[in-house]
């Protein structure tokens, strides 16, 4: 029945996340928001919904490390798993705002995130310094980084009636609250069932059920041979998973540290791996990744399961 709860609590996330996003992007259409402030804000809030849900819930009921695992976990798997599967098929052309804007805020973010957990707690002013640093990193961007900021939007969503986008927002948002209440009471009823720490299962399942539809849109990029998927989308994902998600986390609730391999093994793994994208990107094909690169990014990632367990 767990499993069940856990299946249906990840569909419940995957739908209501794409109808709340497209929703929230219709709106900001319809009231004429340029396509840059839409891109840097709403859309990477929204795809970063169903991991700030779960994660508030997670600490609400007394499961921070289910909390902090699904963002460990989420952005080891966005650039271990996911960016790894995706160019084992195709080979992916880095834009110059690789090292402009996208990879120097995620690694500095990454850095302040491991500072803050150090001490075994994630304070309310902690949380409350990375989300003034997200609004820093974004009034950066579109003040000075315009051109290196790709966005990519649906023009048709403009024709979408006011009372369809109510409609829609109210669906969307029932289905994350309602699918991150069945994710969370699941997962912890797994991981008490069979003896597993909620870290584990913060890690592993949860982590990667969030990072499903942006491994269900890059394999279909490469399907459909749309070089669609950009490894921007990914790093910045990771960012909003630092910033937004475990600083509006904290604030409602500090998040403790639990079971100490967190800050024993996760968070150097977790380092490595956004360090690791940084060389891979120049060698050995400057601003490219391929299969060879793929390689070296799964096996990071099995390697880190394999410690995990």
């Amino acid at each position: 029945m767990d499993i069940i709860l856990v299946i249906a609590g990840f569909g419940a996330l995957v739908v209501g996340g794409d109808i709340l996003l497209k929703s929230a992007i219709a709106l900001s259409l319809q009231f004429r928001i340029p396509k840059i402030i839409i891109g840097m804000t709403v859309i990477s809030f929204a795809t970063s919904l169903p991991e700030l849900i779960v994660s508030i819930r997670s600490a609400l009921q007394g499961s921070p490390d289910l909390a902090l695992g699904n963002v460990v976990g989420s952005n080891i798997a966005n650039l271990g798993l996911v960016l790894g599967i995706t160019i084992m098929f195709t080979t992916i052309r880095v834009s110059h705002s690789f090292y402009r804007a996208d990879w120097p805020m995620m690694f500095i973010a990454s850095i302040l995130f491991y500072v803050f957990i150090l001490d075994g707690i994630v304070k309310q002013i902690e949380g409350i310094i990375l989300l003034v640093c997200l609004i820093l990193m974004l009034f950066y961007l579109f003040k000075f980084q315009q051109q290196a900021v790709e966005v990519e939007i649906d023009e048709s969503l403009k024709k979408i009636s006011m009372f369809k986008m109510i409609f829609y927002f109210v669906a969307g948002a029932s289905l994350l609250a309602l699918g991150s209440k069945w994710l969370v009471d699941g997962s912890v009823s797994i991981a008490r069932s069979f003896n597993v720490s909620e870290r584990i299962i913060g890690l592993t399942m949860v982590s990667i059920g969030t990072s499903v539809p942006e491994l269900a849109a890059s394999l279909i990029a490469v399907f459909k041979k749309e070089n669609a998927m950009s490894i921007g989308n990914l790093l910045g994902s990771n960012l909003f998973n630092i910033l937004a998600v475990v600083g509006i986390t904290s604030i409602i609730n500090p998040l403790q540290v639990i079971d100490q391999r967190m800050i024993e093994v996760d968070i150097y793994v977790f380092l490595f791996i956004a360090f690791l994208i940084f060389p891979l990107v120049f060698l050995p094909k400057r601003m490219q990744l391929g299969w060879r690169e793929g390689i070296v990014l799964l096996t990071s990632y099995f390697i880190f399961l394999y410690l995990t367990f």
